[in-house]
C-alpha cells in the first residue's frame, strides 16, 4: 500500500485509556494515525503533551506512521485545526474517533457552574466539533467529486448516558447527548458517505479506577473495546450507521436508547390533567423496567467467535 493510498485516522484523547488502544490497534489494522490528547487529568484540570507523544513513539516503532496533536477539542477552532492537521500531514481523513472524555463526579445538588461546564464542554461539545469540521471537510470533498466518500466516525457515549448513573448528571447528560448526535449526524451524513456510530465501553481506565476491583480490572480491559472500533470504521460495516453498540469484556450489545413502547389518543382528541391522569399509570405499566448495563446481561447469548458464529448472528 502507498502512502496515498494509506487510511487516515484521527483519535481523540488518544494518550491514555481507551484512545490509547484505539490509535494502536488502528495503526495494526494499516491506518495513519493522528493521536490527539491534551494530556489533562481524568477531571479536566492541566495539559501534558507527553502521552500523545508516547503513543506516537510507540506506533513509529514498529513501522506505522502518526503524528501527535495537542489541540483542545472542545475549543472549536483547535477542532478544526486537528483535522487541517491530518489532511495536512497524510494527505487525507478516512474515520474520526471522539473518545476524549473527562468526570467531575457529583449530584445536581452539589456540582458547580464549572463542574457542568468542563464536563460537558469535553464530553459534548468535544465531540460535536471535531465532528462538525470533519463533516464540512468530507461534505465539500463529496461536492468537489461529484462522489460519496467513504468515511466513517465513531463517538464516545456511555452506560451513564444511555440508563442515567445517579451521582453523574453532568456526565450523563452530555453522553445522552452524544448519543443523540450520533443519531442526527448519521441521518445528516448519509448523502456524503460517511458512517456515524457510537460506542459505550465499559473499561478499566484511570476515570474508573476507584471504583474496580483487580478482578473487574482484568475481564474490563480496554484492549477489548478497540476491535469495535476497528470494525465500525473499516469496511466490513459499511452498512452500519446510527447504531449504539456497548461492549466490555466478553459482552458486545446491541442498544436501541429512543423507541415509543406504548400510547393512546385523547377521547375527543383533548387531553385534560384528569385524563392523563386516568391512563398514564397504564401506559407506564407497559414500560420495561429501568435498565443499567449489568441487566443487558439477559439478552446475551454465548457465541464461539471462531467458528463463525458470531459473525453470521
Amino acid at each position: 500500500m502507498s502512502q496515498s493510498d494509506q487510511p487516515v485516522a484521527i483519535v481523540t484523547g488518544a494518550g491514555r485509556g481507551l484512545g490509547r488502544e484505539h490509535a494502536l490497534a488502528l495503526a495494526r489494522a494499516g491506518y495513519a494515525v493522528v493521536v490527539n490528547d491534551l494530556g489533562g487529568a481524568g477531571d479536566g484540570r492541566g495539559a501534558d503533551a507527553t502521552p500523545a507523544a508516547q503513543v506516537v513513539a510507540e506506533i513509529e516503532a514498529w513501522g506505522g506512521r502518526a503524528v501527535a496533536d495537542g489541540s483542545d477539542v472542545a475549543n472549536w477552532q483547535a477542532a478544526g485545526q486537528l483535522i487541517d492537521k491530518a489532511v495536512a500531514t497524510f494527505g487525507r481523513l478516512d474515520a474520526l474517533v471522539n473518545n476524549a472524555g473527562c468526570l467531575r463526579d457529583r449530584t445536581v445538588a452539589n456540582f458547580t457552574e464549572e463542574d457542568w461546564d468542563l464536563v460537558v464542554g469535553v464530553n459534548l461539545k468535544g465531540t460535536a466539533a471535531p465532528l462538525h469540521h470533519a463533516a464540512r471537510y468530507w461534505r465539500d470533498l463529496s461536492k468537489q467529486t461529484g462522489m460519496p466518500v467513504q468515511a466513517a466516525v465513531v463517538n464516545t457515549t456511555s452506560a451513564s448516558g444511555l440508563y442515567a448513573n445517579a451521582g453523574q448528571g453532568n456526565y450523563a447528560a452530555a453522553k445522552a447527548g452524544v448519543a443523540a448526535l450520533t443519531v442526527v449526524a448519521a441521518r445528516e451524513l448519509a448523502r456524503y458517505g460517511v458512517r456515524v456510530n457510537a460506542i459505550a465501553p465499559v473499561a478499566a481506565t484511570r476515570l474508573t479506577d476507584s471504583v474496580m476491583s483487580d478482578a473487574a480490572k482484568e475481564r474490563f480491559d480496554p484492549t477489548r473495546v478497540s476491535p469495535l472500533v476497528v470494525y465500525l470504521v473499516g469496511p466490513q460495516a459499511s452498512a452500519v450507521t446510527g447504531r449504539i453498540f456497548e461492549l466490555g469484556g466478553d459482552a458486545l450489545v446491541a442498544v436501541d436508547p429512543a423507541r415509543p413502547v406504548a400510547g393512546l389518543r385523547a377521547e375527543g382528541g383533548v387531553w385534560t390533567p384528569e385524563h392523563v391522569a386516568r391512563v398514564a399509570p397504564g401506559l407506564i405499566e407497559q414500560l420495561p423496567p429501568e435498565m443499567t448495563i449489568i441487566d443487558a446481561g439477559r439478552f446475551m447469548q454465548t457465541l464461539p467467535v471462531s467458528s463463525g458464529a458470531a459473525e453470521r448472528a
